[in-house]
């Protein structure tokens, strides 16, 4: 993290542009070298905004923190809700925790449900591209081969992105990368009894095997605000031989507007830190990520 002095090209960006997601609210602007905590900045004055979504109190929001019967335990497991950061411990400030990243230019809770990290899981579903022999696809600059990986269209963003989603309290993220694909990316929730068993018995295929944690940790969001935050487990299930995704229907659902298989390249313009995930998933398997012939080039 480069929150605690000033903020990288990179790191920090979603996560201060305006207007906040859904709404026209307008955050104050926080330069570069006024993001870390650790720079005094008296004048700041962030602008407060949650949506009216969070405030109606859902099952998976938090109260205001002014409540009277709501004391959360900030860095810890608070019952069944997962509140501890995956980067570590992170401060409290009058009550309300403080995003480790840095300053945001709001504060509250934007359109997140929990004070402090808000977690997500990302499953990231590859198979190598092939022809119609069934050979791998070579790709003509870099060499390499070239990696596919399931990515749905949103539907309040029109971006491409993996199919991920919240982790609900109690849940093992194991089990949320499963969930979130098959309401995605399959349509599980559509589905007659008979198919969802069917579906089921794929998706214990793919998620059973031996995949790969690519990143565990903060995300710089377009909902983070300077109270809550974003945090996702990307892991990739890889379908070396292709078999088990050959059977796999896909079918958009839930909050996907599309799904299909995307050829991974630097080329990609994805949803929030996804391009990031998917690079590093590319490194990893040795697949093609960019036609230029040095390595990391291209920023994301």
């Amino acid at each position: 993290m480069s929150g605690s002095n000033g903020a990288d090209e990179n790191s920090h960006n979603k996560a201060r542009t305006s207007p906040y997601p859904g709404s026209k609210v307008e955050r104050s602007q926080v330069p570069n070298e006024k993001v870390g905590w650790l720079v005094e900045w008296q004048e700041y004055n962030p602008v407060e905004y949650t949506a009216v979504s969070v405030l109606a109190g859902p099952m998976w929001a938090d109260p205001q923190i002014s409540e009277r019967n709501f004391s959360p335990k900030f860095n810890e497991k608070d019952g069944h809700v997962e509140r501890k950061s995956q980067n570590g411990l992170y401060e409290i400030e009058n009550g309300r925790p403080r995003n480790p990243a840095g300053r945001t230019g709001l504060i509250g809770r934007g359109l997140l449900g929990r004070w402090g990290p808000n977690h997500a899981a990302d499953p990231i579903i590859t198979r190598w591209k092939r022809d119609s022999s069934g050979n791998k696809v070579i790709h003509p600059h870099s060499g390499k081969n070239i990696l596919q990986f399931v990515a749905i269209k949103r539907k309040d963003c029109g971006e491409w992105a993996i199919p991920g989603g919240m982790v609900d309290p109690g849940e093992k993220i194991s089990a949320t990368l499963k969930r979130e694909f098959g309401e995605e990316a399959m349509n599980s929730l559509q589905k007659s009894s008979a198919e969802k068993q069917d579906m089921e018995e794929q998706l214990h295929k793919l998620f059973s095997q031996e995949h790969l944690v690519v990143y565990k940790g903060y995300v710089d969001d377009p909902r983070n605000t300077d109270n809550a935050w974003m945090e996702t487990e990307a892991v990739n299930y890889h379908d070396e031989t292709g078999e088990t995704m050959d059977n796999l229907a896909l079918e958009a659902g839930d909050d996907a507007g599309k799904v299909k298989w995307v050829d991974i390249s630097d080329k990609l313009k994805l949803y929030a830190s996804h391009s990031q995930f998917i690079k590093l998933v590319a490194e990893k398997r040795g697949a093609h990520w960019s036609e230029d012939s040095e390595p990391g080039c291209h920023g994301w």
